[in-house]
């Protein structure tokens, strides 16, 4: 069986949870902590030099780390990784921007407002940065499904699953999602697919 070594607070880990459920791949989780060091043991470090989550451990003792490379591999074949080439490069287009433009504003800010752990780090001129970041981040997404029910192409795939992790919970963080209409009708188509599971779900 897979092991997915997962945080369960993290919209990186929760990619590949719902995705692995949406398809239906038995798995199981060994749950990590990147606050409490358990990412950064050495057994951890051999098996993922990143020293992250989420990882995948296959069956055959390979690993597979990065939660877009997790969504690319297991999507390959199936309906969430478009087969037109152009909507395959547009689902990859949206992973970039997730990793590069969404991620390192949105989730931070949620972090740094939810954890414990990273209070230090909670200073208004962060804030407003990561505010201000996040906001157009999502005025990005809000152009494209202001006219469209999803992200890349005519269906649900894996471009969705993987803005969707940290945008369902972007409030956690301060954001009104309410300034986004777009997105949020977003949201909730995703969270009406067949198979859908929270990010509380674990297998």
């Amino acid at each position: 069986m897979l092991t997915l070594y997962s945080q369960q607070v993290s919209g990186n880990s929760y990619k590949p949870r719902l995705l692995l459920a949406l398809l239906e791949i038995p798995f199981r989780i060994v749950e990590m902590n990147t606050y409490d060091g358990s990412t950064r043991k050495p057994d951890y470090l051999a098996k993922n030099p990143i020293g992250r989550t989420p990882l995948i451990e296959f069956e055959d003792g390979r690993y597979l780390a990065e939660s877009n490379a997790i969504l690319l591999h297991f999507a390959e074949g199936t309906k969430y990784l478009p087969a037109d080439p152009y909507d395959r490069a547009k689902a990859y287009e949206w992973l970039f921007f997730e990793q590069y433009e969404h991620e390192p504003a949105i989730a931070v800010r949620r972090s740094i407002t939810t954890a414990p752990e990273r209070a230090h780090l909670k200073t208004p001129e962060r804030l407003a940065q990561a505010l201000e970041k996040g906001n157009a981040a999502l005025g990005v997404m809000e152009k494209r499904l202001s006219r469209a029910d999803w992200l890349a192409g005519d269906a649900h795939s894996i471009a969705d699953i993987s803005l969707y992790a940290y945008t369902h919970c972007a409030g956690e963080g301060g954001y009104d999602l309410a300034a986004f209409p777009g997105v949020s009708a977003w949201l909730g188509r995703v969270a009406e697919q067949p198979g859908h599971v929270t990010i509380d779900w674990v297998p």
